[in-house]
């Protein structure tokens, strides 16, 4: 499950791919989709300030990728990993809203035990869960 929120930690993007598939192969992708409304008039919004994500989005072509499209970028690099950046607390602290969300998601008994085997059903069951967050 990948999933992209927006900062009061509502859902924009679930994506769903097989598990042993690597997170980093859905990042561009989630930066793609989703829109947020702008205040008043206008277009809604695709591009984020910031992209927080977890460990297994790290990859130089995913910072690469995320920079080109003019957001900056807190994801925690890995230990395998040269390059250390510098640490911004505050951004790094809104890494967990992310996991908030899932948190509250899996009060859903359905979610939380994966009852739903098929894929397209499971994903039905994310995005009804997704609705009641907005609602």
């Amino acid at each position: 499950m990948h999933l992209r929120i927006e900062g009061a930690g509502k859902p924009l993007t679930i994506l769903l791919t097989p598990g042993q598939q690597h997170e980093t192969t859905q990042f561009t992708a989630l930066l793609d989709q989703g829109a947020v409304k702008r205040r008043g008039r206008g277009r809604p919004k695709l591009r984020a300030q910031r992209v927080v994500g977890d460990k297994g989005y790290s990859s130089r072509a995913n910072r690469v990728a995320a920079r080109r499209r003019g957001m900056r970028v807190t994801i925690p690099r890995k230990a395998n990993e040269r390059h250390r950046g510098r640490f911004d607390r505050a951004a790094y602290r809104q890494r967990n809203q992310i996991e908030r969300f899932v948190n509250r998601s899996k009060h859903c008994r359905r979610l939380a035990t994966r009852y739903e085997k098929c894929g397209e059903n499971y994903r039905a069951m994310w995005v009804i869960a997704a609705i009641q967050m907005w609602l």
